[in-house]
């Protein structure tokens, strides 16, 4: 489709345009997948662990970890939150001598995970969606789980012997048929493992939060909100992928079923310690959503304060804001990317626009033209049975780029391209000033609240879905009064 050439060479004020540089490394750390296949490491054989080759490979990847995350989330609160439960968690677990180095990333992502030698990773985001302290705990101990039961360094070794096996069987068998058969079966057999982890890592960790007199049940309580999230977010995309901490596990209904049944072997719900409102007061105050360096989404708007730039998309599209690009589809597979070159070597944007980094241009289609005052140019290309609009607008050395997908284009896909690009601005000082994070500000309930008189106060959201929003994040029922005096989560500017 389109190939971008260039190197993006901006700093961390224009974070929501960089692509971080993983080095070759096929680590997947959106979500629990603790070392992806084929990561290297060491050159020792198969089955065989040197000293302390955990340690090492956790604190060369920790580094790269925290770049690709956003930076390390600072706030003594959140912070708080999770110390106060490390301490029982590692007291009650299978290895009380292993140590741990937590650290909270600075995403809004949904998302937890391990990494060998007790480096354990939990977003801002996941912090949002928990509860209380029990919730906590048990992503946590399911982490710990993987650390315990050396995971990592067996899906490495699984790696290898994959490998190996691929090779014999592709020397081997001479029937090319039989051979892809067997490779098939081969790679579903250690697909699979990594679910079997998973779910031993749910199982383990059920059990360590009981035995650290947290609540066996907030496992399965927790699964159950980020499935609610997910559904949250992947309601109005064509096409969804699985959430972040979910992606690399077995489907939610298998985890829920080992949860319930590894919590009701310990005892009947309402054991165990939850504290909700302690919990709910050390996160008070946290950053929601997009960090400010990154830019704001805002209903159908992206705002970036740094920049002092912004834009729309028509009624339909859903943004989601990335470290690479602003990423936007609707429900008629038409697809959006938004981002930022270096244009400064280039005497005007046409040639930019020529210079190669578009396969399938269509160079009759360029066009100089102004946006909202602002330098711009316009084209299109064909390729792999795409059709793309492109437009780039000019701010300095910037250019800003649009593209626009569709394997069926139309008046309407021409119609939301122009659109879009007529909506692109500069902010104003004052608008900038107003442009204010999101973050979470936890209140009691008084007599006669309601999730819906209660979810008309959150910002951030589509005014039609503040109550499903609003439930999903309290772990509430949008339809049943809730006690007075409870602590609920709000999300405001």
């Amino acid at each position: 489709m389109l190939r971008i050439q260039e190197q993006q060479r901006y700093g961390r004020a224009r974070g929501w345009l960089r692509c971080v540089a993983i080095g070759g490394l096929c680590l997947l750390v959106a979500a629990c997948q603790l070392l992806g296949d084929g990561t290297s490491v060491g050159t020792v054989a198969p089955g065989t662990l040197r000293p302390n080759l955990a340690t090492d490979i956790g604190a060369r990847e920790h580094p790269r970890v925290v770049a690709t995350y956003g930076g390390v989330y600072k706030d003594p609160g959140a912070e708080r939150a999770v110390a106060s439960v490390v301490g029982r968690l590692v007291a009650a677990s299978d290895d009380p001598s292993q140590s741990y180095k937590i650290t909270i990333l600075n995403s809004p992502a949904i998302n937890a995970f391990a990494l060998p030698g007790g480096y354990l990773y939990v977003t801002r985001g996941l912090l949002a969606l928990a509860n209380d302290t029990s919730e906590v705990a048990a992503v946590l101990a399911h982490e710990m789980a993987h650390v315990t039961a050396n995971h990592a360094i067996k899906r490495a070794q699984r790696a290898e012997a994959k490998q190996l096996a691929n090779k014999i069987l592709t020397d081997v068998v001479q029937d090319s048929e039989e051979a892809r058969k067997a490779l098939v079966s081969s790679q579903l057999s250690f697909a699979r493992f990594s679910q079997v982890q998973e779910l031993e890592a749910d199982a383990i960790g059920v059990r360590t939060l009981a035995n650290a007199g947290f609540d066996p049940y907030a496992a399965a309580r927790f699964l159950r909100s980020m499935a609610a999230f997910a559904r949250y977010q992947s309601a109005d995309k064509a096409s969804s992928s699985a959430p972040d901490f979910l992606s690399s596990h077995p489907s939610t209904p298998e985890r829920l079923q080992i949860a319930v049944r590894s919590a009701r072997q310990i005892g009947a719900p309402g054991i165990g310690e939850r504290d909700r409102d302690r919990y709910l007061s050390q996160i008070n105050g946290m950053l929601f959503g997009d960090d400010p360096l990154e830019g704001f989404v805002r209903g159908r708007s992206f705002l970036h304060k740094a920049l002092g730039i912004g834009f729309s998309v028509p009624s339909g599209y859903i943004l989601e804001n990335t470290p690479e690009a602003v990423l936007a589809s609707n429900g008629s597979g038409t697809a959006i990317r938004f981002d930022g070159a270096d244009v400064s070597n280039y005497s005007s944007l046409v040639e930019y626009m020529k210079s190669g980094w578009i396969n399938g241009l269509l160079p009759e289609s360029v066009r100089d033209t102004t946006i909202n005052g602002l330098p711009g140019v316009t084209g299109a290309a064909i390729t792999q049975g795409w059709s793309f609009r492109i437009a780039v607008v000019r701010i300095g050395r910037t250019g800003y780029r649009f593209i626009f997908a569709s394997r069926s284009p139309n008046d309407t896909f021409d119609r939301d391209f122009r659109q879009t690009i007529d909506s692109f601005k500069q902010l104003t000082p004052t608008e900038r000033a107003r442009l204010r994070s999101l973050r979470i500000k936890v209140v009691k309930t008084k007599p006669g609240d309601t999730p819906r008189k209660l979810a008309v106060g959150m910002s951030g959201v589509e005014p039609s879905r503040r109550l499903e929003f609003f439930s999903i994040l309290n772990d509430l029922s949008p339809s049943k009064p809730i006690p007075t005096g409870t602590a609920v989560k709000l999300v405001v500017d």
